[in-house]
């Protein structure tokens, strides 16, 4: 595994929130930073920020549903700047609305296409050059909402559990070649994502104090880093109750859709 502090380092979802946070978080000199973003206009600003911190900076203007660009922009990359840190951050959220809002398929294709296989599509390739290198680290942005589904948030929820289960199931595998597997579970952290949730936001960070956070425990290598504790205490707890009752905690806190169903 990567001993010390990560030198080559790529960041999905760097445009804004907290992918933006931790790449200043980690911009220093010495430090090569591949940024991947679909806003060229904030990727290009988090970038100048970085390379105001002394930060070398490489910026791909990406989306990462589309598999074969970006596989090719993390082999060029890495060929320049072996990777020995990726951070698969980039998501999508998707809330309903009210009682007569419903994810379709294609609203829902979309969320686990972004959230879980644009993880994928970032990792895997990612991880066939660690392991030939047999050293490396990769972190992968779940959600505590990936510890238990919420009837406000049914496609984000399910793909960030996806993100997660992957995570634990190859991180002992990942071990044996020398890379660490990290999985992150953010609580409401406060960026435009956070913004547009309907439901009560409690325990809120910020997005700065966020990276800090996730940037110590990667650093100290953890495999799950689940933050405020609290609210991470809460929805484990709520696995061990029986469902009614936690549907019921949930509704109280705001987490079900309101109104009256279309039908």
């Amino acid at each position: 595994m990567t001993s010390g502090a990560p030198c080559h380092i790529v960041i999905t979802g760097a445009s804004a929130g907290i992918g933006r946070a931790l790449a200043l978080a980690y911009a220093r000199t010495g430090v090569a930073l591949g940024l991947v973003g679909r806003d060229r206009v904030r990727l290009d600003e988090c970038a100048a920020a970085c390379h105001a911190q002394g930060a070398l900076v490489k910026i791909g203007l990406l989306d990462v549903r589309d598999a074969a660009a970006v596989k090719t922009w993390l082999d060029e990359f890495d060929s320049l700047h072996p990777i020995d840190l990726l951070i698969a951050n980039a998501g999508v959220a998707s809330t309903l609305a009210g009682a007569g809002d419903w994810e379709g398929l294609e609203r829902t294709a979309r969320v686990v296409d972004t959230n879980f296989y644009g993880a994928m599509h970032a990792v895997l390739p990612v991880v066939d050059q660690m392991r030939k290198r047999r050293r490396g680290r990769i972190a992968i942005v779940a959600s505590i909402a990936a510890l238990r589904g919420m009837a406000i948030s049914p496609a984000y929820c399910a793909s960030k559990a996806a993100v997660k289960a992957y995570a634990d199931s190859v991180r002992p595998i990942l071990r044996r070649d020398g890379i660490g597997m990290t999985v992150i579970l953010p609580g409401f952290v406060k960026t435009a994502m956070s913004d547009v949730f309907p439901g009560d936001k409690v325990f809120m960070w910020s997005a700065d104090q966020a990276a800090a956070h996730i940037r110590r425990k990667i650093d100290g290598g953890s495999a799950e880093i689940a933050f405020p504790g609290l609210l991470a205490f809460g929805m484990r707890l709520l696995t061990l109750l029986p469902p009614v009752i936690a549907d019921a905690i949930l509704d109280r806190l705001s987490y079900q859709p309101r109104g009256k169903s279309a039908n």
